[in-house]
């Protein structure tokens, strides 16, 4: 059975292309991802300001491929190539190197499939994030603006982009509603990194809800991906949304986003948090475990792919200057001055108990599923020499953190993989999604 859409209000650009040059192709005259150890980076001193851990290092690949045996990295359990972790086991687990594809991924004859109804959103209709924010990058390219950019004298964590500028965005958001009956207090999961445009395979994961739920295996539940901002990275909307370390973007999909898709998709959503999950992929996947941190009230469930939990907030706030880094380690520069950007107002983020801030916190009901791969990001902007910018360690230092203050969580490394690699997420997902929703249950609720 082929999926039913339903598009609503779409028209015009599907999402982001007023501002946002990521559907054009690299070129030779591109600059890429840097991939390597920055210049001048301090390598040899833990104790000294901005340290870069080079240990388990293979700095022959592209990115670099990290050993999950570096001291620094929790103990963690290896499984068997080709196995994944149950849905019941709790901590750290190693998988790869092969990854075939979850058959709970892939369309069956038999299997109902949900609608989708698509809408688009504008940032003239906001109130939260209008006006958007765009970086003019050169001659097209795409990250052109951060690849060049310098930091600021002293500090390689300050990076100095002068080409943002108020503008406008558009972007899509697609409902997937289950087929049959829907309860009337839905649970669902919102997603960033959605929309036609977006890096998010909607098709496969849509189509893993309509098994799992087939299968009884996740209740019938309401999926709601949202397009992103546009561009990438500091100075762009996208970056301005996803790595800010506040509530402002779970407050934005909570006033702005669900009204409207309880209005154009005819569903009425859940209030209770425990029916509520967040997911996302690299910055939308750290946006995620935000929107739960500063608002567990409404969320408890969260599901991130190479999540962004490294110092990508821009402009700098000087109430937690390493950005989502702060959320597992301290900062490890000097005390650094808020920047602004003419026109836009930035809200400030929130250190609330202190930092580090899962460390400092009472412990929030946040259940918490996310994956890194050993071949992910690492420094991708030359400047960056910060100490905070290896995606691998990020996420190590995370699970130890979530580990010490007895977090339910799951955290897979995974041999042979990429930043948000496709086919560990075509083996992963189903079973993911499966520990994100256990112990769900809406009676009495």
């Amino acid at each position: 059975m082929k999926r039913a859409f339903a598009y609503a209000a779409l028209g015009g650009a599907l999402c982001c292309a007023a501002i946002s040059s990521e559907g054009r192709a690299a070129d030779a005259a591109c600059a890429t991802d840097n991939a390597a150890v920055p210049p001048g980076a301090n390598t040899s001193s833990a104790s000294a300001p901005f340290y870069i851990d080079t240990r388990g290092l293979d700095l022959k690949t592209q990115a670099p491929t990290r050993d999950p045996a570096n001291p620094d990295y929790p103990r963690a359990t290896e499984l068997a190539d080709r196995a994944v972790p149950s849905t019941g086991a709790r901590g750290n687990f190693i998988i790869g190197p092969t990854h075939p594809v979850s058959p709970d991924t892939m369309h069956h004859d038999g299997v109902p499939a949900g609608r989708v109804v698509s809408f688009t959103m504008t940032s003239n209709d906001s109130v939260i994030y209008r006006p958007g924010m765009v970086r003019d990058d050169a001659n097209g390219c795409r990250n052109a603006a951060i690849f060049s950019a310098h930091t600021a004298p002293g500090d390689p964590s300050g990076m100095i982009v002068t080409s943002s500028h108020p503008g406008q965005w558009t972007r899509a958001v697609d409902v997937y509603v289950p087929a049959g009956h829907v309860p009337r207090n839905a649970p669902f999961i919102v997603f960033g990194d959605g929309g036609p445009a977006g890096f998010f395979n909607e098709h496969q994961f849509f189509t893993t809800l309509d098994n799992l739920i087939h299968q009884h295996k996740l209740p019938p539940m309401v999926a709601i991906g949202i397009g992103a901002g546009g561009q990438d990275a500091q100075g762009s909307e996208r970056g301005r949304e996803y790595d800010a370390v506040n509530g402002l973007y779970a407050e934005w999909v909570e006033h702005e986003v669900l009204p409207r898709v309880e209005q154009t998709a005819h569903v009425k959503l859940t209030h209770d948090p425990d029916g509520r999950a967040t997911m996302g992929i690299s910055s939308s996947g750290v946006a995620a475990f935000t929107m739960a941190w500063f608002h567990p009230e409404w969320y408890h469930r969260v599901l991130a792919y190479s999540p962004t939990m490294v110092n990508q907030q821009w402009p700098h706030d000087s109430a937690l200057p390493g950005g989502a880094w702060e959320y597992h380690d301290d900062w490890p520069g000097p005390a650094h001055a808020p920047q602004a950007v003419d026109g836009l107002h930035i809200t400030a983020a929130t250190g609330g108990t202190g930092v580090p801030l899962i460390a400092n916190a009472p412990r929030k009901p946040i259940r918490y599923w996310f994956e890194t791969g050993d071949r992910d990001l690492f420094y991708p902007a030359a400047a960056l020499a910060d100490g905070m910018h290896d995606w691998v360690l990020a996420n190590e230092h995370t699970a130890r953190v979530l580990a010490a203050a007895d977090y339910r969580y799951q955290f897979v490394f995974a041999r042979n993989a990429a930043h948000v690699d496709k086919p560990t997420l075509a083996q992963t997902l189903p079973e993911a999604l499966e520990w994100v929703w256990a112990g769900y249950s809406s009676t009495g609720r």
